[in-house]
């Protein structure tokens, strides 16, 4: 398994979750609540992708496979809490925007 390879496919895909949460964000300070929703809803696809890959990382090491931790993986999964982080908080901000308007 190249370790590389997975830690770029969690932080790519976390990080496109979180770019996602930050413009459903932006749509509802627009009042484009059907584009906010869809936006979240395209994050959280993401996001079940960079979990899944992290997820098998899990299963190995369960299962005694040795997984190699590096400073990288530790970025990656620091993404990842970061983009649920995002997450939680761009709902929060998009209920306060729906009780404005």
């Amino acid at each position: 398994m190249d370790m590389e390879l997975v830690c770029f496919k969690i932080i790519s895909s976390v990080g496109e979750a979180k770019s996602d949460y930050i413009n459903a964000i932006t749509y509802a300070k627009k009042g484009d609540f059907e584009k906010a929703e869809e936006s979240i809803k395209h994050g959280d696809e993401c996001a079940l992708n960079g979990h899944k890959v992290h997820a098998e990382l899990i299963a190995k090491e369960a299962g005694g496979e040795k997984v190699e931790t590096s400073m990288l993986l530790m970025h990656a999964e620091d993404q990842l809490l970061g983009a649920e982080t995002v997450k939680l908080l761009a709902e929060e901000i998009i209920d306060l925007y729906k009780k404005i308007k």
